[in-house]
Parts: C-alpha cells; structure tokens; sequence
C-alpha cells in the first residue's frame, strides 16, 4: 500500500513538473514514458516535449529518476537526440528524418525515426552512471528493389551489414564486422548519424 502511494505521489509530481514546463513553452506534442530505468524499483520517467512556438519545431528529451521521498530527478536533458521537425525552418526543405516514437522495453530507451525509403532506431541503457548508446539499426531503400540493413550492437562491437532484393528476398551480401567504440556515447552528447557508424 506504501509503495503504492509513494507511486501516486510521484506521478502527481511529474505532472506538475509537465504543466509548469507548458506554462514556459507551447507543445504540439508531448509524450510520457515510464518504467524503471535504474533498476531501483521506483518509477522514472522519459519526457519528449516539441516546441511549437520555434519555427524548426525541436524536441527535447528529458529522463526523470523516481525518488521514493522527494519529487523526481533530472538526469538527462537534451535537444539533440531528436533532430527538429523542420531542421531549415518551416519554409526549408525537410532531411526526410521523422521522428516517430520512443518506447521502453527491459530498461532499455529506443528511439525511432522514420525515412523517405526506410527507418532507423538508437538504444540507450543505464549504465556507468550514464544512459550510453548500446545499439543502432538502420533499415533503408535505394529506390530501386534492394533494401540494406544494419544491426550494430555498440556493446558487443559486432556490425552486420546485410543486402537483399525486397521483391525476391534474396539476400546479395552480408558483413560483419568488429569495430569497438569506448568509451560508449552518453546520450547527453549524442546526435543521429554525426558519424557514418551511428
């Protein structure tokens, strides 16, 4: 029944924290996640807010960790995990990066976006005191029958990079390759494709 209650009080204390955020900016859109992310027993919290009042329309990501006594903790904000919805402005032309949602399963943050010819998804997982990138997937079309996939799993630094014909599924090839990043990136640093592995 404690336990319970003291969960109450916190979602109580997020939504405050949302609707003081709100009176600051306008959102056209905002999305709640939650789960245990610090495997402490106690909910936290992945905010994505969307600036409606800036003409490139960003989104910010924020991570709250529960408290069993005490209002909920800011551990991560960032700007840059997302890219903005207009990346030139409303009147420029768009990259064809969408953001699509953001999901949470066994502790693990996925962020996915969509593509013109295909979509792509980053994992991030507490660890080292900091959310680091785990994994990356990349799924896309060349507009001509051939879709290339690849699975990279920073944690293990194995990289697949598999080709296929989407109308036969015959696969045209498929590497693999070893390429060991430390430190991991921290989320709060991290920006979608700065570089040509993730």
């Amino acid at each position: 029944m404690h336990f319970n209650s003291c969960r109450e009080n916190i979602v109580k204390k997020i939504i405050y924290l949302l609707l003081t955020c709100s009176c600051n900016c306008i959102f056209a859109q905002q999305t709640v996640k939650k789960a245990d992310l610090n495997k402490d027993g106690i909910i936290d919290f992945v905010i994505i807010t969307q600036d409606s009042s800036n003409d490139h329309l960003p989104y910010q990501l924020q991570i709250y960790f529960g408290q069993a006594n005490d209002s909920p903790r800011l551990i991560v904000t960032t700007i840059k995990a997302i890219q903005p919805q207009f990346p030139n402005g409303r009147d420029g032309y768009t990259t064809g990066n969408e953001f699509n949602d953001i999901n949470i399963n066994k502790a693990v943050i996925s962020i996915s976006n969509q593509l013109l010819r295909g979509h792509f998804e980053h994992k991030f997982r507490f660890q080292n005191g900091n959310f680091e990138l785990i994994g990356c997937s990349l799924v896309y079309s060349d507009g001509m029958g051939t879709i290339t996939t690849t699975d990279f799993n920073l944690s293990t630094g194995v990289q697949i990079v598999t080709k296929e014909r989407y109308d036969t599924d015959k696969v045209l090839s498929r590497t693999k390759k070893k390429i060991l990043i430390r430190p991991l990136p921290r989320l709060q640093d991290f920006t979608p494709f700065e570089n040509e592995l993730y």
